[in-house]
């Protein structure tokens, strides 16, 4: 079944057309990871937080977006974005970003201590791309599959083409990058009452009604276990916030069932079908979702040399 996802008033079809490519390759790290409900919850509030340590980042947000109105809407619209700049053909990906560019144009102002600031100002656009990365790639490993050193710098190089289309000038490319940004910026962190806030709504399960306020609450904390522990102490984020034993195996669980639950009409079904691949292509065994990646890319090979003659 095929299901046409929107975006602003904008339709993203992820299954057609058939063959359209994607930024990125169907055995690349950030198809494994984006298609993992957990990792996606988990690492964006940990995003967030990384984001509202930087003052101008978070007054940019709280004061221009419709979160605290509309945490659903704000959180299905932001999980959109990422999903069509991941798995949807590369025009609409264009499409959808270009939008949020163009909505990141007309924020502006001052933050409460006197610091202006512009969501176009480069160094912030580079933070909020890494907090992004950041958030997803280790809530994954966390959570869900332990990826090696390797396959982090890998996530985190892949990212590159998606984050050029959002302005971002120095997109991360390892582990290491990132924190030396992080570290740069430091000296202007802050702790705000908003932070606050911003938890207290995952908590209440505003942004995802339907789950039980104890998942929400175990996720928040989640989150707040992959933030750096100097961002941590900045945030003033105490033991209140520490996750508890029996909350992580939950959480692992949950990670690893998402794994194997197959949605034939989510965006990583689509799009593998889309390329004319199996479906179920990344729920499948790694050798197997390589053999058969191969295959395809042995496929495309006579194509792509017709269309260069």
């Amino acid at each position: 079944m095929t299901e046409i996802a929107s975006y602003m008033g904008w339709k993203v079809d992820f299954a057609s057309p058939k063959g359209a490519a994607a930024y990125l390759e169907p055995d690349s790290i950030s198809w494994r990871v984006f298609k993992n409900p957990i990792a996606l919850g988990v690492g964006g509030v940990a995003a967030v937080l990384l984001e509202f340590a930087e003052p101008r980042i978070r007054s940019g947000v709280w004061d221009h977006s419709t979160y605290k109105a509309d945490p659903i809407g704000r959180s299905r619209r932001t999980g959109m974005a990422a999903m069509v700049g991941v798995y949807g053909p590369q025009a609409a990906a264009r499409r959808v970003i270009q939008g949020v560019t163009n909505m990141h144009a007309q924020v502006s102002g001052e933050t409460p201590g006197g610091r202006a600031y512009r969501a176009l100002d480069p160094e912030l656009l580079d933070w909020v791309h890494a907090t992004a990365g950041f958030g997803f790639v280790n809530a994954y490993h966390r959570f869900v599959a332990p990826l090696t050193p390797a396959e982090f710098d890998a996530f985190y190089r892949e990212g590159e083409p998606i984050a050029r289309l959002y302005g971002v000038q120095t997109p991360l490319t390892s582990s290491a990058h990132f924190i030396a940004m992080m570290e740069s910026l430091a000296p202007g962190f802050e702790p705000h009452p908003i932070v606050g806030e911003f938890l207290d709504i995952i908590c209440s399960g505003k942004a995802a009604p339907g789950v039980p306020k104890l998942f929400h609450r175990a996720l928040a904390k989640a989150s707040v276990s992959l933030l750096p522990q100097e961002v941590r102490q900045v945030l003033q984020l105490g033991p209140e916030w520490d996750l508890r034993a029996t909350d992580r195996v939950a959480l692992k669980l949950a990670g690893r069932l998402a794994e194997r639950v197959v949605d034939p009409s989510s965006p990583p079904c689509q799009a593998s079908a889309r390329l004319g691949l199996p479906r179920d292509l990344l729920y499948r065994s790694r050798a197997e979702q390589q053999r058969l990646v191969a295959a395809w890319r042995a496929r495309q090979a006579p194509t792509e040399a017709m269309a260069a003659e």
